[in-house]
């Protein structure tokens, strides 16, 4: 998948990781950026099309599949996080509202546009995920099982949508720079960073980028003896 000359959606491309693809996508000559967004008035990148998109909202991603149907590439980054582990008392409306915007819309998203991108001639979509994919240790408990449930579905779509010539490739990274993880003190990647080598990996024709070193360790521990997922010692 070739960046020039493409028409691309982007998801919550007002801020964050979003921002940072619309800019990158901009730089790489794509030929439009519809810039995906609850309130268009919060996108102020120049050169992009504000497009309303509440990904939530079913008759939302309709209205933008008829409006946008010369997308070749989708890029599913909407998401949202919050701090807490599976025995909080409020754990399961956390993780309901959370698998809406991390998981179902994901869904939503790639069933819209999925007659799009074969109509254009196949494309790809790019679904952002997460070292939490693989890993869970409760801060987060919610969303990594998110992570985990979209990590599933991506690889499922790459199977289903073979057929009609779609890329699907999975984005992986620890912490990002961004509003989403303000409170955390953690190493962070610069959205920039990230953004850069999730395109380049499209363009390479990848399906799954490893964005950082912490992924790239927790992915390869999967299968050591003590898996990355469990416990480690001290």
């Amino acid at each position: 998948m070739k960046i020039e000359n493409s028409v691309v959606l982007v998801t919550g491309a007002n801020r964050g990781i979003g921002l940072a693809f619309a800019r990158e996508l901009l730089e790489r000559g794509a030929r439009k950026v519809y810039a995906g967004a609850r309130d268009p008035a919060s996108v102020t990148q120049a050169g992009v099309q504000p497009l309303r998109l509440d990904v939530n909202q079913p008759g939302d991603v309709a209205a933008a599949a008829e409006l946008a149907s010369d997308v070749t590439l989708v890029i599913n980054n909407a998401g949202i996080a919050q701090p807490g582990g599976f025995l909080a008392p409020d754990s399961e409306e956390v993780a309901r509202r959370i698998f809406e915007t991390n998981f179902f819309s994901v869904l939503r998203m790639s069933k819209a546009f999925a007659p799009i991108l074969k109509a254009n001639g196949g494309g790809a979509l790019l679904n952002v995920l997460s070292v939490a994919s693989w890993v869970n240790g409760g801060e987060l408990a919610a969303y990594s099982a998110s992570k985990s449930a979209a990590w599933s579905l991506t690889n499922s779509l790459r199977n289903e949508l073979a057929a009609q010539k779609t890329q699907v490739l999975g984005l992986h990274m620890g912490y990002v720079d961004t509003d989403l993880t303000r409170g955390f003190d953690a190493p962070k990647s610069s959205p920039e960073d990230i953004v850069k080598r999730a395109l380049d990996g499209l363009e390479s024709g990848l399906d799954e980028v490893l964005a950082d070193e912490i992924t790239q360790h927790v992915k390869h521990g999967l299968t050591a003896a003590r898996p990355s997922y469990l416990p480690q010692a001290a």
